[in-house]
């Protein structure tokens, strides 16, 4: 019997670990703290709209209210010259 109630004993304490695991991020990213909001939506893009390569999160620039990020400083520039060329590449904008 001692066997039996460490084990329902261990497995409650696992269960109320996780809950408390789950909880806090939901509290954190699912819209408590505006970083965490803002870190989720921007890491939607993963690609250079203009080269197709990696972002770096160094070079970005606003468009229409959304970031939106490029592999470099050139593809920033290009972008800028006509974004419009561009917007059915970027996740932020896709309906």
């Amino acid at each position: 019997m001692k066997r039996e109630m460490k084990i329902a004993v261990l497995a409650a304490s696992l269960l109320l670990v996780g809950l408390f695991v789950v909880s806090g991020c939901d509290k954190c990213c699912m819209g408590g703290h505006e970083k965490h909001r803002e870190m989720a939506v921007d890491t939607m893009q993963k690609v250079c709209p203009v080269s197709g390569r990696p972002i770096n999160t160094e070079y970005w620039t606003e468009y229409k209210g959304q970031k939106v990020y490029f592999c470099g400083p050139g593809c920033k520039a290009e972008f800028e010259k006509n974004p419009e060329k561009y917007e059915s590449k970027l996740p932020q904008f896709m309906k």
